[in-house]
């Protein structure tokens, strides 16, 4: 009999993946022969997938019930809370958090395991050395997002990171401390701290399926992200009310001056619907940021489940 030093709980969050999940349990399990000393535990979290991906989970847990466990939502929750519910059931003293179209290497498990067991680092994260293969204009505001969220953030999120990463069991317990119901993942690992060192790896293609984020859902991501760690939106909004208010002092004052000492000549009124719809479009972009936040504070307030299960084994 093998003796075990550690077990390691594989996070798998799924939508619409029964093409990749026959092919990403037997990569993972070459890994796994490099670790013998390692018990393995797979949480694989169906997040409403219409498609046979809960079929696959199935057979999977049927055919290694010990170290399998999935658990199906009732309806899509989003990625966010596939990780999060995974993380909550994960009993592992390391925590692995993977996606299943093998864009995430498993061949670098050892390599990880092995850094966080010596004991200098509490995280091991990994991260693209390239952008290869995607498209121009994703990888333009991909960067784009980074530089300007952390320039606008205390948090540091570092540019081409990945979700794959190896953690700690106490670095786990502080992420879910972190109760918030609007949760941007990326953020959250950098916020409670704790040592990470970085891995680096060329992009890699889907190992098959389509990915289910486009260009609208990762822009909604990023927005989210900014609103969650950054509140120099709502000061954009403010000191922008403010510069419009001195502006239009200011243009009072002028216009005054130059019916006094030049008398009032009439204005033609393209000039005046050119000013009110500048001004009105200023108001309106100060309350979306506004409104941004307050959407966000409503979903806290409610305080609903961050999803639903429906199946779980």
């Amino acid at each position: 009999m093998k003796k075990v030093s550690s077990k390691l709980s594989i996070i798998v969050p799924c939508y619409n993946e029964e093409e990749a999940i026959p092919l990403f349990y037997p990569e993972v399990e070459k890994a796994k022969e490099k670790m013998p000393e390692v018990e393995f535990e797979y949480w694989f979290v169906n997040d409403g997938s219409t498609d046979n991906t809960l079929l696959e989970l199935k057979k999977l847990n049927k055919k290694d019930p010990q170290h399998v466990h999935f658990v199906s939502f009732s309806r899509n929750f989003g990625k966010e809370a596939g990780l999060f519910c995974g993380l909550q059931r994960a009993t592992g003293n390391y925590i692995v958090v993977m996606d299943v179209d093998l864009q995430d290497p498993p061949d670098f498990l050892p390599k990880m395991h092995q850094l966080l067991a010596e004991g200098n680092y509490d995280c091991i994260g990994t991260k693209r050395a390239d952008r290869a293969g995607e498209p121009p204009i994703r990888s333009f505001f991909a960067r784009l997002f980074y530089k300007l969220i952390n320039r606008i953030s205390d948090t540091t999120i570092v540019d081409g990171a990945r979700d794959y990463r190896m953690m700690t069991r106490q670095m786990v317990n502080a992420i879910l401390s972190v109760k918030e119901y609007n949760r941007f993942s990326k953020g959250i690992f950098s916020w409670v701290g704790f040592k990470t060192k970085y891995l680096e790896y060329s992009n890699k293609e889907r190992s098959a399926g389509t990915t289910s984020w486009n260009f609208w859902n990762l822009l909604q991501y990023s927005i989210d992200g900014i609103v969650a760690f950054s509140d120099v939106p709502l000061n954009i909004a403010a000191f922008t009310g403010l510069f419009s208010f001195i502006g239009a002092g200011l243009a009072i004052i002028w216009i005054i001056t130059r019916a006094v000492i030049f008398g009032d000549p009439t204005s033609g009124w393209p000039s005046l619907v050119c000013i009110i719809l500048f001004v009105s479009g200023i108001q309106l972009f100060c309350l979306g940021i506004v409104g941004k936040y307050i959407g966000k504070i409503f979903l806290e307030v409610k305080h609903r489940p961050l999803y639903i299960v429906k199946e779980e084994k």
